[in-house]
């Protein structure tokens, strides 16, 4: 099994992400994570969907989305020619004695913390996936309490892949 990152465009209209993910369902196909968002142009939304099987589910995956009648563009986000990234929100146990190696672990990772009580912290961390799983390994050596991610959101590097629509 292998991962790939896909970039849709796609108009913004009602129910177009639960048809996007509906079509995951009826062919069983794993959607790792999927994030959405207006564009620039707010009759469009980037989504990012990042998949996982072999090959060939891949290839079936990216025609399938791309028959799709609110679907623009499709194309897969190298990791060679693409920047990623993550946004974690981390609730972790810290009790007095334990705040100042939280928060040293904090800054080294230059993260940021949101939210002080007495006995937690709320952490924000955006970066790759690698330096957000490296956090959350740290982390749970405190206490996980409790954890948000975001999934992977991700452009091409460059201009080479800009898409642009007229209507």
């Amino acid at each position: 099994m292998q991962k790939k990152v896909f970039q849709l465009l796609v108009d913004n209209t009602s129910g177009v992400l639960s048809r996007i993910s509906g079509l995951f369902s009826r062919r069983g196909y794993n959607i790792e994570s999927i994030t959405a968002g207006v564009t620039a142009d707010t009759r469009f939304t980037r989504i990012t969907i990042v998949a996982s099987g072999d090959d060939e589910i891949l290839e079936q995956i990216e025609k399938q989305v791309e028959k799709l009648v609110d679907v623009r563009d499709i194309h897969e986000l190298k990791p060679e020619e693409s920047v990623y990234r993550e946004l974690v929100l981390i609730k972790v146990h810290a009790s007095k004695e334990q705040r100042q190696d939280v928060i040293a672990v904090v800054d080294s990772f230059r993260a940021k913390i949101i939210d002080f009580a007495l006995e937690s912290l709320v952490i924000e961390l955006t970066g790759n996936q690698q330096k957000v799983e490296a956090f959350i390994r740290l982390m749970e050596e405190y206490g996980i309490l409790e954890l948000a991610r975001t999934g992977i959101a991700g452009l091409g590097r460059g201009t080479e892949h800009i898409i642009y629509l007229d209507e």
